[in-house]
């Protein structure tokens, strides 16, 4: 198949949606012209490597200052920051451009940052320009995880945002559901969240070409993520360091940084109460001030002798699995979140065994106490982190089922062969009909 995959950020292990969708399409023989943004030579260099697995890249410098700009016009309007954020005019006449030239067989537009750049070929297909059915990837639900977020997060300005932006994005992406021909998530809870957007906020759009039993309920599908099972492999016991637990994931992200701060300050302290060599560390790129602060105040403590290092806060690491691969067990302590925890997915391929809160699991299939650990407060996280920290045969147990957990249910090839399904079925759908005489 011919493909248009627009993305408004770089692909990359760490956007690892797209990445693993684009790598999985080459793979299988698409021919993938991928428009997307880079904000930073190591951007350029992610860019590069997928071009050399041949992919066609179409790529426009997205600085910070254009961004502010988009948000800031934004603010008087009804549009949601997300939806304009990474808004490039080059990019979207670039886009147009290679959709006007080439037959392709289906446009993949990724997030709500990058819809409006599906808006436009979507107005385009309405003057014959662009033929093309048009698959939108929330990836999750924003809406869900702004409502979240405006009650739980930890921090006051990620408070006031969500609240400022939730009412916008729940109008926005109950639009969007109407709109493009077919729209996709990593869970099944993102789904039913927007499709209560959608009885929230009913409209009498439908895709362009669509038949009179469009049926928005069933034009929305779940595709979860998969985990790279080479990159992430499994991982014995007997290679790991007894006593350290691992929290994974950008560490700028407002879940994550919540999340991280009720590990710091509400669960570890009862863990270091009996076990006071426990470390733990917290992997992730662009940490956020607050903790990086965590970290400080341990050194400093540490110079003047008054207690053992327990915190590490690495920053940008060069392999993620390395430090999953090394540690005892895993922790997800999410307070809130949306879509599936691709540090829960991972971390139960490399073996480790994981300890996470409902909002961490509650999009995956793995059944609690079997393929892993769940806590629901302080207390029981607390407890299930001594329980596997003193049991070596607990640890391995789980670790085992974890991984087989992840090669049966979170494969990058399975997750884009229902993409090829949604894109074949579309294409037909927007066919033009035989006239009967």
């Amino acid at each position: 198949m011919r493909i248009l995959f627009i993305v408004p950020y770089t692909p990359n292990p760490i956007r690892v949606r797209s990445y693993e969708f684009v790598r999985a399409m080459l793979r299988r023989g698409h021919a993938v012209t991928l428009a997307t943004l880079w904000t930073s030579p190591s951007e350029q260099d992610d860019l590069n490597r997928l071009a050399q697995l041949g992919a066609h890249v179409l790529a426009e410098s997205m600085p910070s200052w254009r961004s502010a700009l988009n948000s800031l016009a934004a603010l008087p309007a009804s549009t949601p920051l997300q939806a304009v954020y990474s808004w490039q005019p080059d990019l979207y006449r670039a886009v147009i451009a290679v959709a006007q030239e080439h037959n392709f067989d289906a446009i993949h537009v990724e997030h709500l940052r990058g819809s409006r750049y599906g808006l436009g070929l979507l107005a385009s297909r309405e003057t014959g320009a662009v033929r093309t059915p048009i698959v939108w990837d929330s990836v999750d639900c924003i809406s869900y995880l702004f409502a979240q977020a405006s009650a739980q997060s930890r921090s006051t300005k990620g408070r006031l945002m969500t609240r400022f932006e939730l009412p916008r994005t729940q109008r926005y992406e109950a639009k969007l559901v109407h709109t493009f021909d077919h729209t996709v998530v990593t869970s099944s809870i993102d789904r039913v969240a927007l499709l209560e957007l959608v009885n929230q906020y009913p409209t009498a759009d439908t895709p362009t070409g669509a038949s009179a039993q469009y049926d928005v309920a069933a034009a929305v599908d779940v595709i979860p993520n998969g985990v790279d099972l080479e990159h992430f492999a499994y991982c014995g016991p007997e290679q790991r360091y007894a006593d350290r637990i691992v929290f994974s994931g950008k560490m700028s992200y407002h879940a994550n940084v919540t999340a991280a701060l009720h590990l710091v300050h509400d669960i570890m302290p009862l863990v270091w109460a009996q076990r006071p060599d426990a470390e733990l560390w917290l992997v992730g790129k662009d940490p956020a001030p607050e903790l990086r602060e965590l970290a400080e105040k341990q050194r400093r403590s540490d110079d003047r002798g008054e207690t053992k290092g327990r915190i590490v806060v690495t920053g940008e690491v060069p392999a993620m699995q390395d430090y999953i691969q090394s540690a005892a067990l895993a922790a997800a302590p999410l307070l809130y979140g949306a879509g599936i925890q691709n540090k829960v997915l991972e971390a139960m391929a490399c073996g480790t065994p994981v300890v996470a809160s409902p909002q961490a699991s509650q999009s995956l299939a793995a059944k609690p106490r079997q393929d892993f650990l769940l806590a629901s407060d302080a207390k029981e996280f607390a407890a299930a982190i001594l329980a596997l920290l003193g049991s070596p045969e607990l640890r391995s147990e789980l670790g085992r089922a974890g991984r087989r957990f992840v090669e049966a249910n979170h494969t990058w090839d399975s997750a884009v062969a229902q993409l090829e399904g949604i894109y074949t079925t579309c294409a037909a759908q927007l066919a033009p009909q035989p006239v009967m005489l």
